[in-house]
């Protein structure tokens, strides 16, 4: 058997092994929990429950086991071309009402860390602006030629700023393409806030090279510059955890790997002839422009015969995050909006099946948290749908038959769903301290201590994340339209009364929540009350976690040692900040 046979058939015993592993444990969860259903009789709300556990528990057991995987992951050093590079390559920074001063300074910053390795030339930059504030783009114009100035970047950083923002990003990276698309190689495609090192955009078109038949490259984003509580807990997670996960994803990705929209390097060829994205049919949500383009993109290019690659080991790769969950769950709208879109795409012609999975997992990834609110409401009403108990099932009987006692059951499934949240993290925390990994993040015993406070502040925030969520999901099937809001970038800090604004809706619907329970199911309070607090307590959530909080967890090795390409761009902002004061 050939190397590449060989390679299908391990990745098709991976790809069984995970879902095998995943519908194992739900189905086990499900049949528990009908178990401890069966003990006072069997009721149609056991069945409609014990379908929820299954759907639930399917998705926590896939990210779960996706994460073994990444544990088992070995490093393998990936084919590069050397010598001089013989492509041409545009650097692509959309922009949509971005403060200039700051995202130019990213161009700058990235232009300077090429021309420290003395590759300006095979580069160039375009800045293709969507904004539609008039005097904003003013001031676009104005920091350009800053820019130019600066970077001696005439021939090579280019500006323009579309009339109509047609498609969004998405049509603004096909604008480009169109029209100045046959000059290049290879497109660097980056978001506003993204930053990238020299070194690293260089090798990434070494390897983009190597491989005639690669259409995508996608890079592992490192979070940068958070401060808040929120923001800063994020970040530690895409620097310690997610590089895991990545690698578990590259264990099963083959041919068919994700684009996440930026830092990825694409083949202007095969872009270009592949991936075309027409306007559904009807009007949004579900109809008009594709808002979740990425997915579908790299699903194209796969069904043209492209090779879509994740590389977890390329480093120098940054973007930033939102700094309170009220503008997390803003841009979390727009993206359940892009996913539940593509269920008008499962069934497209031609796609390969791991393409259909990877939008369906997309779909399942706002639809399971949905499961398990169903299925606390489902508990809540349940007593209704009990029958009184039978003490003397049979006449005659002198003595009653109680039902057995099956919470040792109930705890058991509570124990299993925790363990599955969990337990991955724990894992890739021993690993990190066993390996080293863990020495940028204060080493191993502040690295796990890190962890600890992580799953505490992800298992409070949960139930508040779980409603907007719901609200998200909500809108979208009542046919409401997110639309394209511009991220809000900078200081995050929320007041108490722009948190209660946000959020009393939800302390509403705990207050209602608990005291249904207490009426119709009063045994399930105190399992309850997990969720039903931090709901009622959110907006002291919301203004809490916005704010900066101890650094003494969740550290990352960015902070400890500050990245080159992240340096640059601080001191040209402090420059071009405080020569705009004087003018």
């Amino acid at each position: 058997m050939d190397k590449p046979a060989q390679g299908d058939a391990a990745l098709a015993r991976r790809r069984f092994t995970a879902l095998a592993l995943s519908l194992l444990l739900a189905t086990g969860a499900g049949l528990l929990f009908l178990q401890f259903g069966l003990a006072d009789g069997l009721d149609i709300m056991d069945i409609v429950r014990s379908v929820l556990i299954f759907g639930s528990t399917f998705w926590l057991a896939w990210g779960a086991v996706q994460g073994l995987w990444g544990l088992m992951w070995r490093k393998t050093t990936p084919a590069r071309a050397e010598g001089a590079i013989s492509g041409r390559t545009a650097i692509l920074v959309p922009v949509y009402n971005e403060d200039p001063v700051v995202t130019f300074a990213r161009v700058a910053a990235m232009d300077a860390s090429l021309a420290a390795l003395g590759m300006t030339g095979s580069f160039d930059f375009a800045i293709l602006s969507d904004t539609r504030n008039d005097q904003l783009a003013a001031e676009e114009r104005r920091w350009f030629r800053h820019l130019l100035d600066e970077r001696h970047g005439d021939g090579r950083i280019f500006y323009r700023r579309r009339a109509v923002n047609t498609g969004k990003k998405a049509g603004n990276v096909e604008d480009f393409f169109s029209r100045s698309g046959a000059a290049y190689d290879y497109a660097l495609i980056l978001d506003a806030d993204s930053l990238m090192e020299g070194t690293t955009i260089v090798e990434m078109v070494r390897r983009m090279e190597a491989v005639p038949d690669m259409g995508l490259l996608q890079t592992l984003p490192k979070i940068i510059r958070a401060r808040s509580r929120f923001g800063r807990a994020q970040q530690f997670s895409a620097s310690f955890f997610s590089p895991i996960f990545a690698r578990g994803l590259t264990l099963m990705q083959g041919r068919t790997g994700p684009f996440w929209g930026h830092n990825a390097l694409v083949r202007v060829q095969a872009f270009a002839s592949s991936c075309g994205l027409p306007a559904l049919s009807g009007q949004p949500p579900f109809g008009g422009h594709i808002l979740s383009h990425d997915y579908v993109e790299a699903a194209l290019l796969a069904r043209a015969g492209w090779l879509v690659r994740l590389d977890p080991d390329l480093e120098g790769s940054y973007e930033e995050g939102p700094e309170n969950i009220i503008d997390f769950a803003k841009r979390d709208r727009r993206w359940c909006q892009g996913n539940l879109q593509h269920s008008r795409l499962l069934m497209a012609p031609g796609l390969i099946p791991w393409s259909r999975f990877v939008f369906l997992q997309g779909i399942l990834a706002y639809l399971a948290p949905i499961l398990w609110l169903l299925f606390i409401l489902a508990s809540i009403v349940a007593p209704l749908f009990v029958p009184p108990p039978d003490y003397f099932p049979e006449p005659y009987l002198l003595f009653p038959v109680f039902p057995s006692n099956q919470a040792s059951k109930a705890i058991g499934l509570a124990i299993g769903v925790f363990g599955l949240l969990l337990l991955p993290k724990l894992m890739i925390a021993i690993e990190a301290a066993l390996t080293g990994r863990a020495r940028p993040f204060g080493g191993a015993l502040i690295g796990f201590a890190s962890t600890l406070w992580d799953l505490v502040m992800s298992s409070v925030i949960a139930p508040v994340m779980l409603m907007f969520t719901t609200r998200s999901v909500f809108q979208v099937l009542m046919h409401l339209d997110a639309g394209w809001p511009p991220n809000n970038r900078g200081d995050g800090t929320l007041t108490l009364p722009e948190a209660w604004a946000a959020a009393r809706w939800i302390v509403l619907t705990g207050v209602i929540g608990l005291a249904a329970t207490w009426w119709l199911a009063p045994v399930l309070v105190l399992w309850l009350l997990p969720v039903a607090l931090p709901m009622i307590l959110s907006p002291l959530l919301l203004a809490w976690t916005s704010r900066p909080g101890s650094r003494c967890v969740l550290r990352t090795g960015t902070e400890a040692v500050t990245p080159p390409v992240v340096a640059r761009h601080d001191a040209i902002v402090a420059d071009w900040q405080a020569m705009a004061a004087t003018v």
